[in-house]
């Protein structure tokens, strides 16, 4: 019989918490996004042990914004792919995506390559965040797609999973549950790094 978390609730309080401040944060940067994301494309171009195909992420909001990242991988003969929401509670899947691709508005205000497009199973994922620490800790917007998609990948094979975003989404620790899934290497506008084990 499994007990329950006696800190669970408290774990989901402090996420909640950190989602709104760090989301405000991260709107409220000042800095040229532009610039910030050609130069958090320049570092995470340098990861050793890239791998394709690599999937990417359509941006939304204030995210930093992948698709400098994106071009210059394609432009080194990459295969790209972006993710598709199937249904909540489940990984996400991901299709091949080419520079000038149409994509379909899809659930959760995503944009995602339509059905024809064909499947792809990405050896390096490029994950979006609204707070990263140190020791690859990563929190998103609270549906867990990213969590269940790297253990249902690394449970095939190894997966290389790159946070990226902008150096002031960096928190001293951000509050971890059994389900959530460590990030391997960091990309910001200010460098890439290997996390802490």
């Amino acid at each position: 019989m499994t007990l329950p978390d006696p800190h669970a609730a408290k774990r989901l309080a402090d996420k909640q918490e950190l989602r709104a401040r760090l989301k405000a944060r991260r709107e409220g940067l000042a800095q040229d996004r532009a610039a910030a994301a050609e130069q958090a494309a320049r570092h995470a171009l340098a990861v050793p042990d890239l791998a394709g195909p690599i999937a990417a992420y359509w941006p939304m909001g204030s995210e930093l914004d992948p698709r400098p990242l994106m071009a210059q991988l394609a432009a080194r003969g990459f295969e790209i792919c972006l993710p598709k929401v199937v249904a909540k509670g489940r990984p996400l899947r991901f299709h091949l995506w080419r520079p000038g691709d149409a994509l379909e508005a899809g659930p959760l205000g995503t944009s995602q390559p339509g059905d024809r497009a064909p499947e792809c199973r990405p050896r390096t994922l490029i994950v979006p965040l609204l707070a990263f620490d140190g020791r690859g800790g990563r929190l998103g917007y609270g549906g867990g797609f990213y969590d269940r998609t790297l253990e249902a990948l690394r449970a095939e094979g190894p997966v290389l999973a790159i946070g990226f975003g902008f150096a002031a989404q960096e928190v001293e620790a951000v509050p971890m549950s059994p389900a959530d899934r460590r990030l391997d290497w960091l990309a910001t506008e200010s460098g890439a790094r290997k996390v802490k084990s």
